[in-house]
């Protein structure tokens, strides 16, 4: 090891994304026993990466610290003695308190903007549905700092996740200055979800403000979010006789990866000729499947929910055969990109295939049609 004090590493951006995938995976199922759970979980993990491929998530959490102490903040997952994910249980099952009683800090219509802007790229918010994201920037405080407050000290108990607005603010490890944040960026969000000691010391150098949350509160925003879109993606899943083939480990990682998307009536979902993105399932509403045929758009079928569309362009790999529209007011769709597809559906191909006979079926049965007008 480098005796250079100046010397200094980052937390991967791997390590915390899978770190924080597994904590929230491990809440939301709640299984009697973590290692066993962390053992399966990450056997499959290794088993479904792609080969050369690595996760983009955001740069904007990163901590810095020194190589001693790179396993502070994270969580070490080969100890048994280690202190449970969190001091305080919460069961996202039980919770069915939906009367919005969430904190509300106000804040004006700049200092909101700015805020949307320090934390869109935060790992963590990426799961939440617009109305969680509003949730949590509702709850989030203002504290206003001088030169010399210590904000958090190393050794402590996690307690906030701090944006800022402005200010500097040196960060230190053992009394090592190990990095700066200048009038941007955001520290402490790690003690949101684990019940870990502080790893480093921040200290403001000048006069500033920041925004902060408790943990408490966004935990309990964070895995009841997760675990509703869960359930709710799993009994759209489970009414898709095609995924009849799929391991329940399986289906729940499908509904994992599924992305909510809403589409208003005669909006255009996905366009004839373009290339394969994705494929859909529908949540609610119908859509409706359409062919270019002799300059004008020829309907060929309607969709509805639990049915799915888009697939065949990710197994052909060719351009999309159709286009579909929203019909009939909005139309909510899960989406599942093409990594994930592939990653999680792959040897469902056949079966895929299979459906490309009745496309084409249907296709000449609609030129014949239009032949005979």
């Amino acid at each position: 090891m480098s005796s250079d004090s100046s010397r200094k590493i980052q937390v991967p951006d791997e390590l915390k994304e899978v770190l924080l995938q597994f904590s929230i995976s491990f809440l939301v199922e709640q299984p009697p026993d973590v290692i066993d759970y962390a053992v399966e979980y990450f056997t499959k993990l290794q088993s479904e990466r792609p080969s050369g491929g690595h996760t983009d998530i955001s740069t904007d959490d990163q901590l810095s610290v020194n190589s001693q102490d790179a396993d502070a903040e994270p969580p070490v997952m080969a100890s048994s003695r280690r202190k449970s994910v969190f001091a305080e249980a919460y069961d996202p099952e039980a919770d069915d308190d939906d009367d919005g009683a969430t904190a509300v800090f106000p804040k004006t219509d700049e200092q909101r903007a700015r805020l949307v802007e320090s934390v869109k790229n935060v790992l963590l918010f990426r799961s939440l549905e617009k109305e969680q994201m509003n949730q949590v920037l509702d709850a989030m405080f203002e504290r206003k700092v001088q030169p010399g407050d210590y904000i958090i000290r190393q050794g402590d108990d996690g307690d906030n996740f701090y944006v800022i607005e402005s200010g500097v603010y040196k960060v230190y490890i053992n009394d090592k200055h190990i990095n700066t944040y200048n009038h941007t960026g955001l520290f402490g969000e790690l003690a949101l979800l684990y019940n870990m000691p502080r790893a480093a010391t921040v200290q403001a150098e000048t006069s500033g403000l920041l925004w902060a949350m408790d943990r408490q509160t966004f935990r309990r925003i964070l895995l009841k979010s997760a675990f509703r879109k869960r359930k709710m993606y799993e009994e759209l899943l489970n009414s898709v006789p095609m995924l009849k083939a799929l391991q329940n480990y399986e289906r729940m990682n499908l509904a994992d990866a599924l992305v909510s998307k809403s589409y208003d009536n005669g909006e255009r979902i996905i366009k004839q000729g373009d290339a394969a993105d994705g494929m859909y399932f529908i949540e609610e509403g119908t859509v409706s499947v359409r062919m270019d045929q002799d300059d004008a758009e020829v309907e060929i079928s309607q969709l509805g929910k639990g049915q799915y569309f888009g697939e065949l362009a990710l197994v052909t790999h060719r351009p999309r055969a159709a286009s579909v529209y929203a019909t009939g007011g909005v139309v909510k769709l899960a989406f599942l990109d093409t990594e994930a597809f592939e990653r999680i559906m792959g040897f469902l191909t056949d079966v895929l295939k299979r459906n490309i006979v009745i496309y084409e079926q249907m296709f000449t049965d609609m030129a014949r049609r239009n032949t005979n007008l």
